[in-house]
């Protein structure tokens, strides 16, 4: 979970990629035929996917919503999760980037210039 958490915080600048040992989920699965693939988006840390999750994806769900670390960034944010057959991790952040208007600044120059121009008369 350490390096998830990590690879959250970075996904604020771009997407990130987790290669995973293939070994650990063959064996894990005890031989039995697993779909370990899925796909799947958290926004505001709520599923908006409508098809079905595999189990392992579910599991992931569930830890992130969980996590004392993770789940306030996960429930402040539109993440984009997806495990490919190659056994790769991507996250991707999709939150919409607030850009702060200057538009108040510009006011706060235009009253400025006013009350500077009030006060040489």
């Amino acid at each position: 979970m350490p390096v998830i958490r990590i690879l959250l915080k970075r996904s604020v600048k771009g997407g990130q990629v987790l290669d995973m040992n293939s070994s650990d989920f063959q064996r894990a699965a005890g031989g039995r035929k697993v779909k370990f693939t899925f796909s799947f988006t958290l926004y505001k840390g709520r599923l908006q996917n409508a098809g079905p999750i595999s189990p392992l994806g579910a599991d992931l769900i569930y830890v992130l919503q969980n996590d004392e670390i993770a789940g306030p960034f996960v429930k402040a944010n539109q993440l984009d999760f997806s495990i490919n057959k190659n056994f790769q991790l991507s996250i991707k952040n999709s939150t919409p980037v607030i850009e702060k208007s200057e538009p108040a600044e510009e006011e706060n120059k235009t009253v400025d210039e006013t009350t500077a121009g009030l006060a040489n008369e």
